[in-house]
């Protein structure tokens, strides 16, 4: 079997990788213009990838033999953040271990109490929101998302503890977002002030905390009575009885955060900048949240809808381990297959008016599988795919029973590159131009 790459561009791999880092989503839409479906991009120290559009061959990637198809490794990038312990970099049967152990907090009837805790976090919020004056949505959300972590995965509940633990970590994730962080040959210490030696500073900060929390979780006596996440892995066994170690719960709470925090918190800002933008859209789902009702059909249209046109991740990948055929395309081992979010998501015999917003379109028939990919697919399926849609609308709902939002700005927002996600350029420009006080008090 001959072994031979796609096409892709010709330009050195640092003008695409340039291309990639500065303009992402254009540079992907230009290749599938002229490369179709399939197509090699190479980026300068990091590697060369197969960017896949092609629901059928993705469906034949995410159901492959994972040990030819390895996530963990071609996730390796993302080590110095969330650890070698993670979830997001294991392979094989250390993963499916710890999958095992994490995926059960993530479902079951635990999600009604954690909603009533993430409407508590958005109310409090919302009660900050400066009125009648722009303002920038995205660190609002940010705010949001980063208060469901601390309380309902971290489970910190002392006030002194909860903003020294919240303190770190927005800085730890603001140096995260950091290209000196994200690129490989970045990671230099060049002395004391360099970006590389105060993330690293960063990260000791935050262990230490993380560290800390896990011990006194440990000896707390009424740890079987507590429902958030951090409690339920520390009580979580594998098939041999074994605990998670203190490491593997320090890199798995961490993962959770970068992959719940951000790409959430950006999802919720580009589901109002299209929301704002739409207002028939707008007004129905304003509607749905202030009847009171437990069935928001349209909040999860809604969800759907922001998902498949602004995926905070472009792409997946898989690291192929040995020479293969992958849906009749002989491939060499060595390279990532990258199955792209996005330009699935805009495949017009998917999605008819694929540049639309038209939440409708997932009301009367769910996504395919293959076809709406935010939160990949597979056995590597993020874990906290119904955690984080239950969680948006639980923010938008809760937000537009009391709030009327106009945007700053009728023209789109352009998209901006922030480390692994792709965020609204402005920041989610609006004007909070009313807010109704709560319905009823709610305990800070």
């Amino acid at each position: 079997m001959s072994a031979a790459l796609p096409p892709g561009p010709r330009r050195p791999a640092t003008l695409q990788t340039f291309a990639w880092v500065a303009r992402p989503l254009p540079f992907l839409e230009e290749c599938r213009r002229l490369y179709g479906d399939w197509f090699t991009v190479r980026l300068a120290r990091i590697g060369t990838f197969v960017f896949v559009a092609d629901p059928a061959a993705i469906k034949e990637i995410f159901t492959g033999d994972p040990a030819l198809l390895r996530a963990g490794q071609a996730n390796a990038p993302l080590a110095p953040v969330v650890g070698s312990r993670s979830v997001l970099l294991l392979d094989g049967a250390e993963h499916l271990r710890q999958r095992r152990l994490m995926l059960p907090p993530f479902h079951g009837a635990r999600m009604a109490r954690y909603g009533e805790l993430m409407a508590e976090i958005t109310e409090a919020e919302l009660d900050r929101w400066p009125l009648r004056e722009p303002f920038p949505l995205r660190p609002r959300t940010q705010a949001i998302t980063l208060e469901i972590i601390l309380r309902v995965v971290f489970g910190v509940r002392d006030a002194a503890r909860l903003e020294a633990l919240r303190a770190a970590l927005v800085a730890l994730l603001a140096q995260s977002t950091s290209p000196a962080t994200m690129l490989p040959w970045l990671r230099r210490d060049l002395g004391p002030f360099s970006p590389w030696r105060r993330f690293m500073r960063l990260r000791r900060r935050v262990d230490a905390l993380i560290y800390d929390e896990i011990a006194r979780r440990r000896e707390d006596p009424a740890l079987e009575e507590r429902d958030d996440i951090l409690s339920l892995l520390l009580q979580a066994r594998d098939e041999d009885g074994e605990a998670l170690t203190d490491r593997e719960l320090r890199d798995e709470l961490v993962t959770l955060l970068v992959a719940g925090h951000e790409t959430t918190a950006t999802a919720l800002a580009w589901a109002f900048e299209r929301l704002l933008r739409h207002p028939a859209a707008l007004d129905r789902l304003t509607a749905e949240a202030r009847d009171g009702g437990e069935d928001d059909p349209y909040a999860g249209a809604v969800v759907q809808e922001t998902l498949r046109l602004r995926p905070p991740l472009p792409a997946v990948g898989r690291m192929l381990t040995e020479p293969a055929q992958i849906a009749g395309r002989p491939l060499p081992a060595g390279v990532r297959l990258a199955p792209s979010i996005y330009l699935v998501h805009r495949r017009e015999d998917l999605y008819p008016e694929p540049a639309a917003f038209r939440p409708e379109r997932f009301l009367d028939s769910p996504p395919e599988t293959y076809g709406w990919l935010p939160f990949g697919g597979g056995v590597r399926r993020c874990l906290g795919a119904s955690f984080a849609t239950f969680e948006m609308k639980i923010v938008l709902r809760t937000i537009l029973a009391r709030a009327r939002l106009e945007a700053d700005d009728a023209r789109l927002e352009p998209v901006r590159r922030r480390a692994i996600v792709l965020a609204p350029g402005r920041e989610g420009r609006a004007v909070l131009t009313e807010r109704s006080p709560r319905r009823t008090a709610v305990a800070a």
